[in-house]
């Protein structure tokens, strides 16, 4: 409750600093007595990006058996973690809020999802200090389209002037340096990594590879997007079933946000399909399965 309340007071207060730094105070005193009244996180859907995650979180939200955080991305693990854990308990319901709850229902769970955490470098060793035991959802799109959804989604809001083309042209010299840096520091956070790695957020491999150093196998439920977009009840149910939740269905399977499949050149795309394919095939190894990402490069060089 106090949470919402300062959303919704903060923005309010930027023409008044005093009482915004006097706010802000009463704030961290707040959670600093109550943090360790609220529950921490069963489960994270941690991404990626454009790949579902928004959906998934909304509807796993409407299960009676899930109580919602304050909002879908917290992003502690990654941008705040310094603020420490009675900030993050903040976000999520109370204890007796869930003692309550179980009265009504056997299991009750809460989670969040920060899509962000799958690639930041030093995420799954926090969580593991924190929630040892959490369980995890990953959905992966087509890299090519999530790419683009993503180079979309930033375009828009004008923090890219670049065509898309020229994006990917030019996006390891912009973003090497500050990963780098979230690679050898772990108190350095970059915004530019995360908003312009277009590709380089697409290449699953590497970030489930060092999640899974971290957690066992068993943890993590990993759902190919696509499957998620034409069927998204039966995934959903597998998902309750993952998190030991009773199935349930939805009324309505409406898209949070529509993902719709990148209209490309075909120059364009098959230059991006022989990039993906190796970091891909990677993929399939690690999870033992195969997604059909590379059924369009496949048709046109037969």
């Amino acid at each position: 409750m106090f949470y919402n309340l300062r959303k919704y007071i903060v923005p309010k207060l930027s023409k008044h600093p005093k009482i915004r730094i006097f706010f802000s105070k009463i704030y961290k005193i707040y959670f600093s007595i109550f943090g360790q009244l609220h529950v921490l996180p069963d489960f994270y859907i941690l991404g990626g990006q454009k790949c579902g995650t928004t959906s998934m979180f909304v509807y796993l939200s409407k299960h009676p058996g899930i109580l919602s955080p304050s909002s879908k991305d917290i992003r502690f693990f990654d941008k705040y973690f310094f603020k420490g854990e009675n900030w993050y308990r903040i976000n999520f319901p109370l204890k007796l809020t869930k003692l309550f709850a179980i009265r009504k229902h056997a299991k009750i769970l809460t989670g969040e999802g920060t899509e962000r955490y799958l690639d930041h470098p030093f995420a799954p060793q926090r969580i593991k200090e924190i929630t040892p035991n959490a369980k995890f959802i990953i959905l992966l799109r087509n890299p090519i389209d999530r790419a683009h959804s993503h180079y979309t989604m930033i375009y828009r809001r004008n923090s890219e002037s670049s065509s898309f083309v020229d994006a990917i042209e030019n996006e390891k010299e912009r973003i090497t340096e500050p990963f780098n840096k979230m690679l050898n520091d772990s108190n350095y956070y970059s915004d530019i990594y995360f908003r312009h790695a277009y590709l380089h957020r697409g290449i699953y491999v590497d970030k489930i590879k060092r999640w899974m150093e971290v957690f066992p196998k068993e943890q993590f439920l990993i759902i190919q997007s696509e499957e998620f977009f034409k069927n998204p009840s039966k995934i959903y149910n597998d998902v309750l079933e993952f998190l030991g939740l009773p199935s349930y269905d939805l009324k309505e399977y409406d898209a949070i946000r529509k993902q719709q499949k990148s209209i490309l050149e075909k120059h364009t795309r098959d230059k991006l399909q022989h990039y993906f394919k190796p970091h891909n095939d990677k993929l399939y190894e690690l999870l033992g399965k195969k997604f059909d990402w590379e059924t369009e490069l496949e048709n046109t060089e037969n």
